[in-house]
């Protein structure tokens, strides 16, 4: 069997604030949860589970690939609700970037992780 990414547990000071925003912002819906998880499913079958982190945590980065259109959405919103948003990890540009030949965007979440949206894949 080929390794597939099957889930990841993303750190949060609030599980069901930081599930409601990536619900919002990926456009997924819920999954079964359990135990300290909200638990949200990808199309792909990813399974995002947001818990409250028992301690301070670093700040992480995520990168996720999304059509066209669906970046048109989120940057209209990040627009119409005036959140900060970046074309670099370093947060210095504001403004989308065009490398690669699609489009990216940088934003922080509720738990101040670093969430890339981006039209093209790297590789």
């Amino acid at each position: 069997m080929t390794a597939t990414f099957n889930h990841i547990i993303i750190p949060a000071n609030d599980a069901e604030v930081s599930a409601a925003y990536y619900r919002n912002l990926l456009e997924i819906v819920d999954a079964p949860s359990w135990g300290p998880f909200a638990n949200l499913i990808m199309s792909n079958g990813v399974l995002l589970q947001l818990a409250k982190a028992p301690r301070t945590f670093d700040s992480l980065h995520f990168a996720f690939l999304v059509d066209d259109e669906h970046f048109d959405r989120v940057l209209a919103s990040l627009i119409e609700s005036r959140t900060d948003y970046w074309g670099d990890p370093q947060r210095s540009h504001n403004e989308i970037n065009h490398e690669d030949g699609g489009r990216a965007l940088y934003l922080l979440d509720p738990g101040g992780h670093l969430v890339e949206l981006l039209t093209r894949p790297y590789v």
